[in-house]
Protein backbone atom coordinates (compact mmCIF):
# COMPACT_ATOMS: atom_id res chain seq x y z
CA UNK A 1 0.00 0.00 0.00
CA UNK A 2 1.73 3.15 -0.94
CA UNK A 3 2.54 5.68 1.72
CA UNK A 4 1.36 9.13 2.18
CA UNK A 5 4.22 11.84 0.20
CA UNK A 6 4.82 15.35 1.02
CA UNK A 7 6.17 17.27 -2.07
CA UNK A 8 7.37 20.45 -2.75
CA UNK A 9 7.68 22.88 -6.00
CA UNK A 10 9.67 26.03 -5.47
CA UNK A 11 8.79 28.77 -8.12
CA UNK A 12 11.31 30.90 -8.08
CA UNK A 13 10.57 34.65 -8.71
CA UNK A 14 6.96 34.24 -8.79
CA UNK A 15 4.64 36.53 -6.30
CA UNK A 16 0.47 36.40 -5.81
CA UNK A 17 -1.24 38.03 -2.99
CA UNK A 18 -2.64 35.25 -0.52
CA UNK A 19 -6.17 35.52 -1.65
CA UNK A 20 -5.16 34.15 -5.31
CA UNK A 21 -3.20 31.36 -3.23
CA UNK A 22 -6.45 30.30 -1.37
CA UNK A 23 -8.11 29.77 -4.14
CA UNK A 24 -5.55 27.32 -5.61
CA UNK A 25 -4.45 25.71 -2.66
CA UNK A 26 -8.54 25.08 -2.21
CA UNK A 27 -8.48 23.30 -5.98
CA UNK A 28 -5.60 21.30 -5.32
CA UNK A 29 -6.70 19.93 -1.98
CA UNK A 30 -10.07 18.93 -3.44
CA UNK A 31 -8.30 16.77 -6.48
CA UNK A 32 -8.48 12.88 -5.65
CA UNK A 33 -5.97 11.55 -3.42
CA UNK A 34 -4.46 14.64 -1.97
CA UNK A 35 -4.55 15.28 2.24
CA UNK A 36 -3.79 18.82 2.27
CA UNK A 37 -2.11 21.43 0.48
CA UNK A 38 -0.79 24.86 0.55
CA UNK A 39 0.61 27.68 -1.81
CA UNK A 40 2.61 30.53 -0.08
CA UNK A 41 5.62 32.51 -0.62
CA UNK A 42 8.57 31.43 0.70
CA UNK A 43 8.95 33.84 3.80
CA UNK A 44 10.58 32.50 7.30
CA UNK A 45 7.12 33.03 8.10
CA UNK A 46 5.53 30.82 6.19
CA UNK A 47 7.48 28.22 5.83
CA UNK A 48 7.62 27.71 9.30
CA UNK A 49 3.85 27.59 9.03
CA UNK A 50 4.18 25.01 6.43
CA UNK A 51 6.48 23.10 8.66
CA UNK A 52 4.07 23.28 11.70
CA UNK A 53 1.12 20.98 8.97
CA UNK A 54 3.71 18.55 8.28
CA UNK A 55 3.78 20.19 4.47
CA UNK A 56 7.20 21.27 4.45
CA UNK A 57 9.61 19.54 2.19
CA UNK A 58 13.57 19.79 1.47
CA UNK A 59 12.50 21.37 -1.82
CA UNK A 60 10.89 24.20 0.02
CA UNK A 61 13.84 24.75 3.06
CA UNK A 62 15.79 26.47 0.13
CA UNK A 63 12.53 28.85 -0.72
CA UNK A 64 13.06 32.44 -0.47
CA UNK A 65 10.84 35.54 0.24
CA UNK A 66 10.43 35.59 -3.41
CA UNK A 67 9.79 32.35 -4.09
CA UNK A 68 6.58 30.62 -4.11
CA UNK A 69 6.62 27.20 -2.70
CA UNK A 70 3.79 24.54 -3.81
CA UNK A 71 3.30 21.90 -0.98
CA UNK A 72 0.77 18.92 -1.36
CA UNK A 73 1.02 15.70 0.71
CA UNK A 74 -1.22 13.16 -0.76
CA UNK A 75 -1.99 9.52 -0.08
CA UNK A 76 0.72 8.24 -2.50
CA UNK A 77 4.19 9.91 -4.58
CA UNK A 78 2.07 9.54 -7.83
CA UNK A 79 -0.99 11.30 -6.35
CA UNK A 80 1.42 14.26 -4.85
CA UNK A 81 3.66 14.80 -8.11
CA UNK A 82 -0.13 14.84 -10.34
CA UNK A 83 -1.13 17.66 -7.77
CA UNK A 84 2.30 20.01 -8.40
CA UNK A 85 1.92 19.88 -11.90
CA UNK A 86 -2.03 20.81 -11.60
CA UNK A 87 -0.94 23.48 -9.65
CA UNK A 88 1.14 24.45 -11.74
CA UNK A 89 -1.22 24.63 -14.65
CA UNK A 90 -3.83 26.45 -12.42
CA UNK A 91 -1.16 29.30 -11.36
CA UNK A 92 -0.89 29.83 -15.42
CA UNK A 93 -4.73 29.75 -15.76
CA UNK A 94 -5.65 33.51 -16.70
CA UNK A 95 -8.96 34.96 -14.98
CA UNK A 96 -9.58 36.97 -18.13
CA UNK A 97 -13.41 36.89 -17.14
CA UNK A 98 -12.96 40.29 -15.10
CA UNK A 99 -9.43 41.58 -15.85
CA UNK A 100 -9.79 41.76 -19.38
CA UNK A 101 -8.83 45.12 -21.20
CA UNK A 102 -7.63 46.61 -17.31
CA UNK A 103 -3.98 48.00 -17.36
CA UNK A 104 -0.83 45.99 -15.39
CA UNK A 105 2.11 46.89 -14.06
CA UNK A 106 5.14 45.76 -12.40
CA UNK A 107 5.64 48.41 -10.28
CA UNK A 108 4.04 51.48 -8.45
CA UNK A 109 6.02 53.91 -10.67
CA UNK A 110 4.88 51.78 -13.56
CA UNK A 111 1.06 51.63 -12.48
CA UNK A 112 0.91 55.21 -12.06
CA UNK A 113 1.64 55.90 -15.83
CA UNK A 114 -0.91 53.73 -16.74
CA UNK A 115 -3.12 55.70 -13.99
CA UNK A 116 -1.71 59.21 -13.23
CA UNK A 117 -5.14 59.84 -11.75
CA UNK A 118 -4.93 57.41 -8.89
CA UNK A 119 -5.28 58.66 -5.74
CA UNK A 120 -5.61 55.27 -3.36
CA UNK A 121 -2.85 51.73 -3.51
CA UNK A 122 -3.89 48.34 -2.30
CA UNK A 123 -0.62 46.94 -1.26
CA UNK A 124 -0.91 42.78 -0.89
CA UNK A 125 2.22 41.81 -0.67
CA UNK A 126 4.58 39.30 2.29
CA UNK A 127 4.35 41.11 5.52
CA UNK A 128 8.17 41.91 5.64
CA UNK A 129 7.98 44.04 2.15
CA UNK A 130 4.21 45.87 2.85
CA UNK A 131 5.51 48.83 4.95
CA UNK A 132 8.15 49.17 2.49
CA UNK A 133 5.62 49.80 0.05
CA UNK A 134 3.27 51.77 1.73
CA UNK A 135 5.71 54.53 2.40
CA UNK A 136 6.40 54.76 -1.21
CA UNK A 137 2.85 54.96 -2.06
CA UNK A 138 2.17 58.00 1.09
CA UNK A 139 5.14 59.50 -0.25
CA UNK A 140 3.76 59.75 -3.91
CA UNK A 141 0.91 60.60 -2.26
CA UNK A 142 -1.52 58.07 -2.17
CA UNK A 143 -3.84 56.83 0.03
CA UNK A 144 -2.50 53.08 0.70
CA UNK A 145 -5.11 50.06 2.13
CA UNK A 146 -2.62 47.40 3.64
CA UNK A 147 -4.12 43.94 3.40
CA UNK A 148 -0.94 42.45 4.16
CA UNK A 149 -0.59 41.11 7.85
CA UNK A 150 2.70 40.41 9.76
CA UNK A 151 3.81 43.95 9.96
CA UNK A 152 5.81 44.77 12.76
CA UNK A 153 3.85 47.20 14.90
CA UNK A 154 6.72 50.23 15.52
CA UNK A 155 6.52 50.23 11.32
CA UNK A 156 2.82 50.42 11.52
CA UNK A 157 2.90 53.22 13.64
CA UNK A 158 5.25 54.97 11.78
CA UNK A 159 3.37 54.53 8.77
CA UNK A 160 0.08 56.21 10.27
CA UNK A 161 2.30 58.72 11.78
CA UNK A 162 3.11 59.43 8.26
CA UNK A 163 -0.28 59.08 6.71
CA UNK A 164 -1.71 61.69 9.25
CA UNK A 165 0.93 64.12 8.32
CA UNK A 166 -0.13 64.58 4.76
CA UNK A 167 -3.19 64.38 5.31
CA UNK A 168 -4.01 60.62 3.76
CA UNK A 169 -5.54 57.62 4.64
CA UNK A 170 -3.37 54.77 6.06
CA UNK A 171 -6.44 51.39 5.92
CA UNK A 172 -4.63 48.63 7.85
CA UNK A 173 -2.22 46.71 7.83
CA UNK A 174 -4.20 43.36 8.11
CA UNK A 175 -7.42 45.25 6.47
CA UNK A 176 -9.32 42.40 4.57
CA UNK A 177 -12.67 44.33 4.21
CA UNK A 178 -13.38 48.30 3.03
CA UNK A 179 -15.81 50.16 0.88
CA UNK A 180 -14.82 53.16 -0.72
CA UNK A 181 -16.92 55.24 -2.33
CA UNK A 182 -19.44 52.27 -2.98
CA UNK A 183 -16.53 50.07 -4.04
CA UNK A 184 -16.04 46.52 -2.23
CA UNK A 185 -12.34 45.82 -1.39
CA UNK A 186 -11.10 42.27 -0.54
CA UNK A 187 -14.02 40.41 1.58
CA UNK A 188 -16.88 43.10 1.42
CA UNK A 189 -19.83 42.98 0.39
CA UNK A 190 -22.57 44.47 -2.36
CA UNK A 191 -23.82 47.30 -0.91
CA UNK A 192 -25.56 50.90 -2.07
CA UNK A 193 -24.26 53.85 -1.56
CA UNK A 194 -25.56 55.80 1.20
CA UNK A 195 -25.18 58.33 4.03
CA UNK A 196 -23.42 56.05 6.84
CA UNK A 197 -19.87 56.66 6.90
CA UNK A 198 -18.02 53.50 8.54
CA UNK A 199 -14.78 53.37 10.74
CA UNK A 200 -13.78 49.70 11.55
CA UNK A 201 -10.97 47.89 13.12
CA UNK A 202 -12.85 44.81 12.77
CA UNK A 203 -13.31 43.26 8.96
CA UNK A 204 -16.21 41.08 9.61
CA UNK A 205 -17.94 43.73 11.89
CA UNK A 206 -18.01 46.33 9.11
CA UNK A 207 -19.60 43.39 7.49
CA UNK A 208 -21.86 42.74 9.60
CA UNK A 209 -22.96 46.07 9.73
CA UNK A 210 -23.25 47.17 6.60
CA UNK A 211 -25.03 44.40 5.27
CA UNK A 212 -27.41 45.22 7.94
CA UNK A 213 -27.68 48.82 6.71
CA UNK A 214 -28.31 47.34 3.38
CA UNK A 215 -31.18 45.21 4.63
CA UNK A 216 -32.75 47.55 6.14
CA UNK A 217 -32.87 49.95 3.00
CA UNK A 218 -29.67 51.90 3.73
CA UNK A 219 -26.49 52.64 2.51
CA UNK A 220 -23.09 53.32 3.29
CA UNK A 221 -21.08 56.62 1.89
CA UNK A 222 -17.40 54.97 2.77
CA UNK A 223 -16.46 51.67 5.13
CA UNK A 224 -12.89 52.51 6.06
CA UNK A 225 -11.07 49.48 7.79
CA UNK A 226 -8.41 50.53 10.04
CA UNK A 227 -6.57 47.68 10.80
CA UNK A 228 -7.26 45.39 13.79
CA UNK A 229 -4.27 46.46 16.27
CA UNK A 230 -5.34 50.17 15.16
CA UNK A 231 -7.00 50.84 18.73
CA UNK A 232 -4.37 49.33 20.74
CA UNK A 233 -2.44 51.47 23.32
CA UNK A 234 0.96 51.81 20.84
CA UNK A 235 -1.27 52.76 17.89
CA UNK A 236 -3.33 55.20 19.58
CA UNK A 237 -6.67 54.62 17.10
CA UNK A 238 -4.71 57.22 14.75
CA UNK A 239 -6.69 55.10 11.51
CA UNK A 240 -9.68 55.93 13.32
CA UNK A 241 -9.39 59.20 14.30
CA UNK A 242 -7.67 59.86 11.02
CA UNK A 243 -11.05 58.50 9.39
CA UNK A 244 -13.13 60.23 11.34
CA UNK A 245 -12.00 63.45 10.35
CA UNK A 246 -11.91 62.22 6.62
CA UNK A 247 -16.03 61.35 7.42
CA UNK A 248 -16.62 64.91 8.50
CA UNK A 249 -15.53 66.78 5.47
CA UNK A 250 -17.38 64.44 3.38
CA UNK A 251 -20.50 66.35 1.90
CA UNK A 252 -22.25 62.29 1.36
CA UNK A 253 -21.79 61.11 5.33
CA UNK A 254 -24.29 62.37 7.65
CA UNK A 255 -23.83 59.70 10.24
CA UNK A 256 -20.78 58.38 11.47
CA UNK A 257 -20.25 54.50 12.69
CA UNK A 258 -17.15 53.27 14.78
CA UNK A 259 -16.31 49.63 15.08
CA UNK A 260 -13.76 47.67 17.15
CA UNK A 261 -12.84 45.22 19.51
CA UNK A 262 -11.94 46.06 23.18
CA UNK A 263 -10.11 49.13 22.82
CA UNK A 264 -7.13 50.26 25.35
CA UNK A 265 -9.44 52.06 27.54
CA UNK A 266 -7.22 55.02 26.94
CA UNK A 267 -7.57 54.50 23.93
CA UNK A 268 -11.53 54.33 23.87
CA UNK A 269 -11.21 57.90 26.02
CA UNK A 270 -9.59 59.89 23.26
CA UNK A 271 -11.70 58.68 20.78
CA UNK A 272 -14.76 59.65 22.67
CA UNK A 273 -13.85 62.73 23.33
CA UNK A 274 -13.33 63.25 19.32
CA UNK A 275 -16.52 61.76 19.17
CA UNK A 276 -18.14 64.86 21.53
CA UNK A 277 -16.65 67.28 18.82
CA UNK A 278 -17.48 66.02 15.96
CA UNK A 279 -20.42 67.99 14.12
CA UNK A 280 -22.02 64.82 12.49
CA UNK A 281 -24.24 62.33 14.79
CA UNK A 282 -21.81 59.57 15.77
CA UNK A 283 -23.04 55.71 16.74
CA UNK A 284 -20.24 54.17 18.64
CA UNK A 285 -20.09 50.06 19.10
CA UNK A 286 -16.88 48.93 21.16
CA UNK A 287 -17.59 44.91 21.99
CA UNK A 288 -17.21 44.99 25.57
CA UNK A 289 -19.54 47.20 26.34
CA UNK A 290 -23.87 46.77 26.01
CA UNK A 291 -23.93 48.04 21.88
CA UNK A 292 -24.05 45.10 19.53
CA UNK A 293 -23.13 45.06 16.08
CA UNK A 294 -27.16 45.12 15.43
CA UNK A 295 -27.82 48.03 17.66
CA UNK A 296 -24.95 49.99 16.03
CA UNK A 297 -26.84 49.31 12.60
CA UNK A 298 -30.10 50.11 14.34
CA UNK A 299 -28.80 53.10 15.63
CA UNK A 300 -27.47 54.41 12.38
CA UNK A 301 -30.60 53.59 10.46
CA UNK A 302 -33.24 54.56 13.06
CA UNK A 303 -35.03 51.65 12.46
CA UNK A 304 -35.11 48.10 14.04
CA UNK A 305 -34.20 45.09 12.16
CA UNK A 306 -36.75 43.10 10.29
CA UNK A 307 -37.50 39.91 12.50
CA UNK A 308 -37.55 36.21 11.23
CA UNK A 309 -40.37 33.38 11.97
CA UNK A 310 -38.27 31.24 13.54
CA UNK A 311 -39.48 27.39 14.53
CA UNK A 312 -40.18 27.09 18.23
CA UNK A 313 -37.10 25.26 19.06
CA UNK A 314 -36.87 22.97 22.25
CA UNK A 315 -34.95 24.21 25.81
CA UNK A 316 -31.70 22.51 26.56
CA UNK A 317 -31.49 22.55 29.63
CA UNK A 318 -28.08 21.40 31.28
CA UNK A 319 -26.71 21.76 27.57
CA UNK A 320 -24.37 23.69 26.18
CA UNK A 321 -23.86 25.84 23.49
CA UNK A 322 -20.72 25.69 20.88
CA UNK A 323 -19.95 28.29 18.68
CA UNK A 324 -18.26 27.21 15.67
CA UNK A 325 -17.01 31.02 13.72
CA UNK A 326 -15.54 32.13 10.39
CA UNK A 327 -15.73 35.95 11.33
CA UNK A 328 -13.65 36.68 14.40
CA UNK A 329 -15.50 39.68 15.70
CA UNK A 330 -18.93 38.07 15.37
CA UNK A 331 -17.10 35.06 17.79
CA UNK A 332 -15.99 38.10 20.14
CA UNK A 333 -19.50 39.38 19.81
CA UNK A 334 -21.03 36.01 20.89
CA UNK A 335 -18.73 36.04 24.11
CA UNK A 336 -19.48 38.69 25.58
CA UNK A 337 -23.34 38.25 24.67
CA UNK A 338 -22.71 35.19 26.79
CA UNK A 339 -20.65 36.60 29.56
CA UNK A 340 -23.27 39.88 29.97
CA UNK A 341 -25.69 37.07 30.51
CA UNK A 342 -23.73 35.27 33.29
CA UNK A 343 -23.75 32.28 31.11
CA UNK A 344 -20.46 29.99 31.80
CA UNK A 345 -18.78 26.66 30.14
CA UNK A 346 -19.84 27.64 26.71
CA UNK A 347 -17.34 27.74 24.23
CA UNK A 348 -16.74 29.97 21.26
CA UNK A 349 -14.39 28.98 18.96
CA UNK A 350 -12.75 31.41 16.02
CA UNK A 351 -11.61 28.87 13.30
CA UNK A 352 -10.59 32.15 11.35
CA UNK A 353 -7.74 32.28 13.93
CA UNK A 354 -4.26 31.18 13.28
CA UNK A 355 -4.51 28.49 15.12
CA UNK A 356 -6.64 26.68 12.81
CA UNK A 357 -5.32 28.38 9.53
CA UNK A 358 -2.01 27.43 9.68
CA UNK A 359 -1.03 26.02 5.84
CA UNK A 360 -4.29 25.95 5.47
CA UNK A 361 -7.19 28.57 3.87
CA UNK A 362 -9.39 31.32 5.97
CA UNK A 363 -12.91 29.13 6.25
CA UNK A 364 -14.49 31.88 4.80
CA UNK A 365 -12.66 31.02 1.57
CA UNK A 366 -13.13 27.06 2.44
CA UNK A 367 -15.76 26.12 4.46
CA UNK A 368 -15.51 22.68 4.70
CA UNK A 369 -12.68 22.83 6.83
CA UNK A 370 -15.26 23.70 9.61
CA UNK A 371 -17.15 20.88 8.68
CA UNK A 372 -15.04 19.05 10.57
CA UNK A 373 -15.36 20.30 14.12
CA UNK A 374 -19.42 20.75 13.11
CA UNK A 375 -18.97 16.64 12.91
CA UNK A 376 -17.37 16.37 16.60
CA UNK A 377 -19.92 19.33 17.99
CA UNK A 378 -22.84 17.12 16.79
CA UNK A 379 -21.10 13.89 18.40
CA UNK A 380 -20.84 15.26 21.51
CA UNK A 381 -23.50 14.73 24.01
CA UNK A 382 -22.92 17.46 26.02
CA UNK A 383 -23.62 20.31 23.24
CA UNK A 384 -27.28 21.44 22.86
CA UNK A 385 -27.16 24.18 20.32
CA UNK A 386 -24.71 24.92 17.66
CA UNK A 387 -24.23 28.06 16.82
CA UNK A 388 -22.45 29.00 13.34
CA UNK A 389 -22.31 32.17 10.77
CA UNK A 390 -22.09 32.43 6.97
CA UNK A 391 -20.31 35.07 5.66
CA UNK A 392 -21.05 36.49 2.01
CA UNK A 393 -19.57 38.36 -0.14
CA UNK A 394 -16.48 38.55 -2.36
CA UNK A 395 -13.79 36.81 -2.28
CA UNK A 396 -15.83 33.87 0.28
CA UNK A 397 -16.86 31.00 -0.59
CA UNK A 398 -20.02 30.81 -3.56
CA UNK A 399 -21.92 28.54 -1.62
CA UNK A 400 -20.96 28.88 2.42
CA UNK A 401 -24.25 27.36 3.26
CA UNK A 402 -24.57 24.23 1.39
CA UNK A 403 -21.27 23.43 2.44
CA UNK A 404 -22.30 23.87 5.88
CA UNK A 405 -25.48 21.88 5.61
CA UNK A 406 -23.77 18.35 4.13
CA UNK A 407 -22.09 18.45 7.97
CA UNK A 408 -25.84 18.51 9.32
CA UNK A 409 -27.79 15.34 11.17
CA UNK A 410 -30.88 17.34 12.09
CA UNK A 411 -30.75 16.62 15.48
CA UNK A 412 -28.95 18.74 17.37
CA UNK A 413 -30.28 22.49 16.84
CA UNK A 414 -28.80 24.82 14.73
CA UNK A 415 -28.92 28.56 14.75
CA UNK A 416 -27.26 30.71 12.03
CA UNK A 417 -26.76 33.89 10.96
CA UNK A 418 -25.95 35.11 7.97
CA UNK A 419 -23.62 38.44 6.59
CA UNK A 420 -24.57 39.67 3.30
CA UNK A 421 -27.05 40.98 0.49
CA UNK A 422 -28.81 39.94 -2.78
CA UNK A 423 -26.21 41.44 -4.71
CA UNK A 424 -23.17 39.80 -3.70
CA UNK A 425 -21.99 36.88 -5.45
CA UNK A 426 -23.96 33.77 -3.48
CA UNK A 427 -27.24 35.91 -3.21
CA UNK A 428 -28.16 36.15 0.49
CA UNK A 429 -31.75 34.92 0.18
CA UNK A 430 -30.56 31.52 -1.54
CA UNK A 431 -28.20 31.08 0.79
CA UNK A 432 -30.99 31.47 4.00
CA UNK A 433 -32.90 29.21 1.94
CA UNK A 434 -30.51 26.38 1.98
CA UNK A 435 -29.90 26.72 5.49
CA UNK A 436 -33.64 26.33 6.67
CA UNK A 437 -34.00 23.84 3.97
CA UNK A 438 -31.57 21.76 6.31
CA UNK A 439 -33.26 22.59 9.29
CA UNK A 440 -30.98 25.35 10.58
CA UNK A 441 -33.34 28.51 12.37
CA UNK A 442 -31.44 31.25 10.66
CA UNK A 443 -32.07 34.34 13.16
CA UNK A 444 -31.43 38.34 11.26
CA UNK A 445 -28.42 39.16 13.12
CA UNK A 446 -25.44 37.45 14.90
CA UNK A 447 -26.61 39.07 17.99
CA UNK A 448 -30.70 37.50 17.02
CA UNK A 449 -28.70 34.42 17.11
CA UNK A 450 -26.44 34.29 19.61
CA UNK A 451 -29.59 35.77 21.94
CA UNK A 452 -31.79 32.73 20.69
CA UNK A 453 -29.14 30.36 21.67
CA UNK A 454 -28.60 31.82 25.00
CA UNK A 455 -32.13 31.69 25.51
CA UNK A 456 -32.75 27.92 25.11
CA UNK A 457 -29.78 26.82 27.49
CA UNK A 458 -30.42 29.45 30.17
Amino acid sequence: MPLPTTLNKVEKGVYLDSVALMRVSRRVSALAGVEAASLMIGTPSNRELLRGAGLLAPEGEGAGANDLVIAVRAESHAAARDALQDAVRFLSEKNTEHTAGLPSARSLAGALELLPGANLALISVPGEFAALEARKALERGLHALVFSDNVPLDEELALKRLARSRGLMLMGPDCGTALIAGTPIAFANAVPRGEIGIVSASGTGLQEVSTLIARMGGGVSHGIGVGGRDLDARIGALGMLSAIDALEEDAGTRTIVLISKPPAPEVAKVVMERVKRSAKRCVVCFLGSSVTLRDAAEQAMNRKVAAFEIPALAKQKAKLVKGLYCGGTLCSEAKTIFAAKGLKGHSFIDLGDDEYTRGRPHPMIEPELRNEHVAAALADPRIGVLLVDVVLGFGSHLDPAGTLAKALNGKTPVIASVVGTEGDPQVWSRQVATLRAAGVAVAPSNAHAVELAASLVA
